[in-house]
């Protein structure tokens, strides 16, 4: 009987195996199919490129979780779309017969920091430059849609929407009166006095030095977005218009009205007329339906337009999204992760230069001096480094950009903040509140520490702070060698604090301002090569076969923020599901992260990443909100 029993849970295991292989060929037949769709197909004539940006573009898109498609928390209901492909597709379009025009749908733009939203508009320049125009349109519009629309020959908004650009800046959660109702003692380490990722823990408010330091920060990209704005439409009396709102008025008639009075917009229409004026320009399909004009789709237009393959080869490490230990997703820059990829690419021997193009607050110092060493064990075979700034670049992420020849930057760039932090959270205040206590026996002061029920002991507390300081010794002189500096005069622009393109440039820790092909330009000028003869090689982490399958599968869904668009107030203020994402992601990097960090906390106004999002989302749902 026993034999029997073990036989038919052989049986059963045997016959699960198979259902299993079946399934995954089953997908992987479709996959097959679904990928192989031959060559996209546009409408007879041309029409217009949509660029129907539904979410925000990213520096590297992260991968989504599979639980995500399942659940419906994340997945396509959180678009991200990776900048370089999104400025191929347009510059491909000011070149190219087949387009017409191009169109900006705006409704539910999310942004994705300064820099890379004016790196976008310029390449719509370069479109108007050909002598096609690009027409924007949005329900209302905002600091990062308008900064965008501000490039377009025809700006078009809905007759009961608005131009709200409050400007960069708000408020901050902090945490310590929470953490002190809750017993939690939050042990902070720090070097720099401008490091103010860890006040939210040890304050109920920003100390001077903060709050002075991110005033002058948000006063610089405030100016720099006011002059983009200025400088692609001339004719808007931007400044006119927005004093009247921030007295408190309507300047003439509706918001409508006023944006259009002002020179702000163009037209007001419905989507229907705005429809209408684009099949004047790109044609009207068969049997169209009022509103509808010739489409070219994103999607299809960048598979139509892929990567340059030819010529010399040089390669471009992404670093995007936080630094951390260990091998880790898209999205997200594990060292591990991106040490191996570029040791790989590396052995190959068929790449004559390397850009590193950073986008990410930093993180984990060890993950961050990982990538560094990968870079400099790239650059000993004869590499030639050149280092192009994205959005952020900041702590972690300066750390890794010392390993480059030269630095490129955005004016709008977020870098700098050259500081160290660490934080242990203990919970014996906690453990009190609930009747529970801890107690045990130690062989020295150093056992068990640091210990999370008791709380830690002076000894591990200066260990700690020895470390933190060494650690910023350590960065200090990084700085001080790569940019050829004082440690004195890095240890004075240092300190933690964070500075933009412009202001870094003229304290050099940035060379000069150009974009990612400026980059790749002068990596190949560096190695001796002709720029107009060279093609990428993008050195990142492919996505997983099985997640491009459910993606495929799931589509896009569209439905990204759509109350967004329904009210044009819906600009002003914070939207409390980016604050508590962002209150989600402090807390679970303190209590998952390492405990000396290089990061920048608050860099900027930029979207959370999507799985703190999704999570944020979800408990929201759940609270009925």
């Amino acid at each position: 009987m026993r034999f029997l029993r073990a036989l038919w849970r052989f049986l059963k295991a045997v016959k699960d195996v198979l259902a299993l292989i079946v399934l995954l060929l089953f997908f992987g037949v479709i996959f097959a199919a679904l990928s192989s769709g031959g060559r996209p197909t546009f409408p007879a004539g041309g029409g217009a490129l949509v660029l129907d940006l539904r979410g925000s573009l990213a520096e590297q898109p992260a991968d989504a979780r599979p639980i995500d498609f399942v659940s419906g928390a994340g997945g396509p209901d959180i678009n991200q779309y990776r900048l370089r492909d999104v400025v191929r597709a347009v510059n491909a379009a000011a070149a190219d017969k087949r387009v017409k025009a191009v169109v900006l749908d705006l409704d539910g733009f999310m942004g994705g920091g300064q820099a890379a939203v004016a790196t976008l508009g310029r390449s719509l320049d370069k479109v108007r430059a050909a002598g096609k125009p690009v027409l924007a349109y949005a329900t209302a519009y905002d600091d990062p849609s308008y900064q965008l629309a501000s490039h377009a020959s025809e700006v078009w908004l809905d007759p009961l929407g608005a131009v709200l650009t409050p400007g960069p800046g708000g408020s901050q959660l902090y945490y310590k009166g929470l953490l002190d109702k809750l017993g939690v003692n939050a042990h902070v380490y720090r070097v720099g006095k401008f490091k103010s990722a860890v006040e939210p823990y040890t304050r109920t408010e920003a100390s001077p030095e903060a709050r002075a330091a991110n005033q002058a920060l948000i006063d610089a990209l405030w100016t720099r977005w006011q002059a983009e704005v200025a400088q692609a439409r001339p004719k808007a009396r931007f400044a006119d218009y927005l004093a009247g709102l921030a007295a408190g008025r309507i300047p003439n008639g509706t918001l409508a009205e006023s944006a259009e009075a002002f020179g702000l917009v163009d037209h007001l229409g419905d989507r229907l007329a705005f429809g209408d004026r684009v099949a004047q320009i790109a044609g009207k399909p068969d049997k169209a339906a009022p509103g509808d004009y010739k489409k070219i789709a994103l999607d299809d237009w960048e598979s139509a337009n892929p990567v340059p393959s030819t010529g010399d080869a040089i390669g471009v490490l992404t670093v995007a999204g936080d630094i951390v230990d260990g091998k880790a997703p898209a999205g997200t820059a594990g060292g591990d992760s991106i040490a191996d990829a570029l040791g790989k690419a590396v052995a190959k021997g068929n790449l004559k230069a390397l850009v590193v193009r950073v986008d990410s607050p930093g993180g984990s110092v060890t993950g961050s001096d990982r990538i560094r060493s990968a870079i400099l064990a790239a650059k000993a075979k004869g590499l030639p480094v050149v280092v192009s700034m994205g959005t952020l670049a900041a702590s972690g992420g300066y750390w890794v950009s010392t390993a480059g020849d030269t630095i490129l930057a955005d004016p709008d760039t977020i870098t700098g903040s050259i500081g160290v932090f660490g934080i242990i959270p203990t919970f014996e205040g906690s453990l009190g509140k609930i009747g529970l206590s801890a107690d045990g026996v130690r062989a020295t002061p150093l056992s068990g520490q640091p210990d999370t029920l008791r709380g830690t002991t002076p000894q591990v507390d200066a260990l700690i702070q020895a470390g933190i300081t060494q650690t910023y010794a350590r960065f200090t002189g990084l700085v001080a060698a790569a940019r050829h500096l004082p440690v004195e005069r890095v240890d004075e622009i240092g300190q933690g604090r964070v500075w933009d393109g412009v202001s870094a440039q003229k304290l050099g820790l940035v060379d000069r301002f150009g974009t990612l092909d400026d980059a790749m330009a002068e990596a190949a000028r560096r190695a001796k090569l002709d720029p107009k003869k060279v093609h990428p090689v993008y050195i990142e982490r492919e996505k997983p076969a099985f997640l491009r399958l459910l993606q495929m599968l799931a589509g896009n869904s569209g439905s990204v923020d759509e109350a967004r668009s329904a009210d044009a107030f819906a600009a002003l203020g914070q939207r409390p599901d980016w604050m508590l994402a962002r209150a989600l992601g402090d807390a679970r990097r303190i209590l998952t992260g390492p405990t000396i960090q290089a990061r920048c906390i608050g860099c900027g106004d930029i979207p959370p990443s999507p799985a703190d999002l999704a999570a944020a989302r979800q408990m929201m749902a759940q609270a009925g909100l």
